[in-house]
């Protein structure tokens, strides 16, 4: 189930988990292949998340930054829908039991890749996390951005969100542009000393950064720049003319591979596959290590919900609201307790000097 402040989605789950599992049922693997799960999506969060100024949006064209503030809450609701539902929730994987029972057809069944009959499968108590262990996580998000990639490609898909026509076009369009730009966005979550991501989703979108680069032919344009400041920068750009060509193809191709490796519990192949696009080097056609330091240069800083007050003003009550920053923070403090600023003071550093020895 994924849910939002404007959609709900369900698919069917087993009455026998108590629903204090049902969050946890969309992580389980083995339990989503015989009995489903639920997802959910905080809207209103998102919607605070991606709310972004145009001066403060990184690495997009001016044009791209117009379509990607308009239209990036709703490209984004397509994409997690279709990430949650068809690709966490699709995908079929090849086991033996432990009565030598096969849940597929051995003597039919073939490997797309190789055209060969199934080779390899999931062994009794094997799941996909006891096999591909480490990067099983991040695969399996990979996996699922794939699948929402591919199938807002679809008209029928987005006429089910409720785009047609231009609009539609603009949907996929800037889901497309997202996931590029994320990807470069994820370098601030790889660390060069172990050589090692930090994040799931972030190491996800990175390597299908990696796969729509390589496809070429002018799908994705990274380069590197220097900003109005000085400071090294960076732009980067998507032809919409060749997403539903060359963009398709390459996902197809890479998302094919992906689900082979993943039914066929083949680790070594899977690994091999997803660890090459998941490097972060400076060698090649674009160097991503000091891309990085210029993601971490143009960071923006964190996002905070800070909560508004109000004032008597005459006879009337007014709102304040500040701005969601350390400063506006404080101020929020400072004129919510205007009489017993002290003593909040007081309290506030009495707390704080408790917590310290967790931060220390």
């Amino acid at each position: 189930m994924v849910v939002s402040l404007s959609r709900l989605y369900l698919l069917p789950t087993s009455s026998q988990y108590p629903a204090v599992n049902l969050l946890r049922m969309s992580l389980d693997d083995d339990i989503r292949q015989t009995e489903g799960f639920k997802n959910v999506s905080l809207g209103n969060v998102l919607a605070v998340a991606y709310a972004t100024q145009k001066d403060k949006l990184t690495f997009l064209e001016e044009n791209d930054k117009d379509l990607y503030i308009k239209w990036k809450g709703p490209s984004f609701e397509v994409q997690v829908g279709l990430h949650e539902l068809l690709g966490h929730g699709s995908g079929k994987l090849f086991v033996q039991d432990e009565k030598g029972n096969f849940n597929f057809e051995r003597e039919s069944v073939r490997n797309p890749e190789t055209g060969e009959l199934i080779s390899s499968w999931y062994k009794g108590s094997e799941t996909w996390d006891s096999k591909f262990s480490t990067i099983a996580s991040s695969y399996e998000e990979c996996r699922a951005e794939c699948v929402g990639l591919y199938l807002s490609l679809n008209q029928e898909v987005l006429s089910i969100f409720g785009h047609e026509g231009a609009d539609a076009e603009e949907v996929l369009y800037v889901n497309w542009l997202t996931m590029v730009r994320a990807g470069l966005l994820g370098l601030e979550f790889y660390t060069p000393e172990s050589k090692s991501w930090r994040q799931a989703h972030m190491q996800a979108r990175f390597v299908i950064l990696r796969v729509l680069l390589e496809a070429g032919e002018g799908l994705v344009g990274l380069q590197e720049m220097k900003g109005a400041d000085g400071q090294p920068d960076a732009l980067i750009t998507l032809d919409r003319s060749k997403v539903h060509t060359v963009g398709k193809g390459a996902i197809q191709r890479f998302l094919c591979k992906l689900q082979v490796h993943k039914s066929t519990a083949d680790v070594d192949g899977g690994r091999a596959l997803y660890e090459g696009y998941s490097e972060v080097t400076s060698t090649g056609s674009h160097d991503f290590l000091r891309l990085r330091e210029t993601v971490l240069l143009r960071k923006e800083a964190r996002k905070m919900f800070v909560q508004a007050s109000t004032r008597v003003k005459g006879e009337s009550v007014e709102l304040v609201e500040y701005e969601g920053s350390a400063g506006g923070l404080i101020s929020s403090f400072v004129e919510r307790f205007p009489e017993d600023a002290e003593e909040v003071e007081a309290q506030l550093l009495e707390l704080s000097k408790h917590d310290a020895r967790y931060w220390s």
